[in-house]
């Protein structure tokens, strides 16, 4: 083959092409997790706050410079979600958890069997890290942000007042938010 032979060639293969570059050889932007926590631009806040929005099913902890991790909850179902502002006074690893009077006695067929409690632990209904919500005042509120292997209660009303994390997250969490911070759960 001469050369001009070999420039004809390769122009004519450009003009075609193959299935391959006809189709180009970007792939396809991935569509993002709608399940993974993002740095977000907030405006109007303190930094070192967590800010719970129901319509937004997130929790947002806020950061500097008017930015936040925005994480996906899961929110208390109708009725059950308690809105005010809070202190995290306490935090815990792997907690143990005891329905509240309340449960037991709305859902008795479900919590009655854990009224002595439940050891923490991977079937744990709080999950791998807890964050407890106590009143100004220095009232527990019985309310706990927490972790949960129910990935399915993401983004929905399901809980009993609580605020679920997906347990990567809530760990997460709990590694940034010191003792006496404020976490604020807006009204629905």
């Amino acid at each position: 083959m001469n050369r001009r032979s070999f420039l004809l060639n390769a122009a004519a293969a450009g003009l075609i092409g193959g299935p391959a570059l006809a189709q180009g050889t970007k792939p396809a932007p991935a569509e993002p997790d709608p399940l993974a926590p993002r740095i977000v631009r907030i405006r109007n806040v303190e930094p070192g706050e967590v800010h719970v929005v129901p319509r937004d099913f997130a929790l947002y902890w806020t950061l500097p410079e008017g930015r936040a991790i925005r994480y996906p909850v899961s929110i208390g179902r109708d009725g059950l979600y308690v809105s005010g502002v809070f202190r995290i006074d306490v935090k815990k690893e792997w907690p143990s958890w005891r329905p509240t009077d309340e449960m037991i006695a709305r859902q008795p067929h479900l919590y009655k069997k854990y009224e002595d409690g439940m050891p923490g632990g991977p079937n744990n209904p709080l999950g791998a890290r807890a964050l407890y919500l106590f009143t100004f005042a220095g009232a527990d509120s019985m309310l706990r942000i927490h972790g949960t292997n129910d990935l399915a209660s993401i983004g929905q009303r399901s809980s009993n007042g609580c605020v679920r994390m997906l347990n990567a997250h809530v760990i997460h969490l709990y590694e940034q938010v010191p003792l006496g911070s404020r976490a604020i759960l807006h009204a629905v």
